[in-house]
């Protein structure tokens, strides 16, 4: 039976946050001298996986440059896959991607459009089954973890045809991490949580009301979905408000921070916790010309979706506006040639008399 989608997923402002997290982490290196712009350094060279390098981004020997101005390559127009992955410990190390968002960066006209995609989507490749959205990358790294990054673009840059130039993973278990670190957080939990998961160590037992959680809790409190016995139901979308509520007092927290060691582990858990294959000398001078690289207006993209188990169906009509969006962002046109229902699960409006 269909169940609606909401109009606008708040998964977008969930991973917009956390880039923006990411991005003040760092930044805000520059304001202690030393030891914490080492620290800067030393995360975006784990950011910058080597293991997820494909070989045309190989890196080099020499030393990293700190201050270098954006080249003319870094003002050109990028497409990105961004991705979260729930990959605690107990989760049997699942890479299953619970967030995916299509997102086309122009840093000349300082614009970005941003497409998130849901982890249900019906998604059907040349010569294969259907899958979930989620399935591909966890399938690609299970295959070859040194080109599951260059895989996952190339099918969804195919898929959506649309040049996929990099890819950044956020694994949410350092969410955890940061947020013990911080001391944890006051949250309203909004209803009664019971459940439990002896193969994946999963074990949530929170009561409604405000309390304070610490980072295991938290993780609990974004996670809940419905109780053993089927009762108390919660939608991802409940889900993705939750996850809002988090990263808000996060963003406040982190703000409050001083001095070399909170700052110091809070990079250390970024710099574990997120992997690109940007390379690490773009990836240095993007985030020490920050300003030049970020972008003054945001398009969110809307396409309503309609669940009907086990996929999520996307409006053919809405699919086109965003992909005009997205194509635009970047100098080129979309002309609706491409049949993209060949290939994802789609749904037409019916029409109105």
């Amino acid at each position: 039976m269909a169940r609606p989608k909401k109009k606008k997923s708040v998964v977008r402002k969930v991973v917009l946050s956390f880039i923006s997290v990411i991005g003040v982490l760092i930044i805000a290196a520059g304001v202690y001298a030393g030891v914490l712009h080492q620290k800067a350094m030393s995360a975006v060279h784990k950011i910058a996986a080597a293991e997820y390098q494909s070989s045309q981004h190989e890196q080099s020997e020499r030393p990293v440059p700190q201050t270098e101005n954006v080249s003319e390559d870094d003002l050109k127009p990028k497409t990105f896959l961004l991705t979260g992955i729930d990959n605690r410990e107990g989760s049997g190390g699942t890479m299953n991607t619970d967030v995916m968002m299509l997102v086309t960066l122009n840093p000349e006209t300082k614009s970005a459009s941003l497409l998130s995609i849901p982890r249900d989507l019906k998604i059907t490749l040349e010569g294969q089954s259907s899958h979930k959205a989620n399935y591909y990358f966890a399938h690609n790294y299970i295959k070859d973890k040194s080109t599951a990054m260059e895989e996952t673009k190339k099918q969804f840059g195919d898929l959506f045809h649309l040049p996929i130039d990099y890819m950044v993973m956020i694994n949410f278990d350092g969410f955890r991490q940061a947020i013990d670190a911080v001391g944890g957080l006051d949250i309203d939990v909004d209803m009664d949580m019971r459940y439990q998961d002896t193969a994946d160590g999963t074990d949530i037992n929170l009561t409604k009301g405000l309390q304070h959680l610490d980072g295991k809790q938290t993780l609990d409190f974004v996670r809940y979905r419905k109780s053993n016995d089927g009762s108390s139901p919660s939608s991802d979308f409940d889900r993705n408000k939750r996850q809002q509520i988090v990263l808000n007092q996060m963003l406040d927290k982190l703000t409050s921070l001083n001095g070399i060691s909170q700052w110091g582990h809070i990079l250390d858990i970024i710099g574990d916790n997120v992997k690109t294959d940007i390379p690490e000398d773009s990836l240095t001078r993007w985030i020490m010309n920050f300003r030049k690289m970020k972008p003054d207006t945001t398009s969110l993209l809307t396409v309503e979706g309609d669940w009907k188990s086990p996929f999520v169906y996307w409006n053919e009509e809405d699919l086109k506006q965003a992909m005009e969006n997205l194509y635009s962002n970047i100098g080129l046109q979309y002309k609706g040639k491409h049949n993209l229902g060949e290939h994802l699960g789609l749904y037409s409006k019916p029409s109105q008399k």
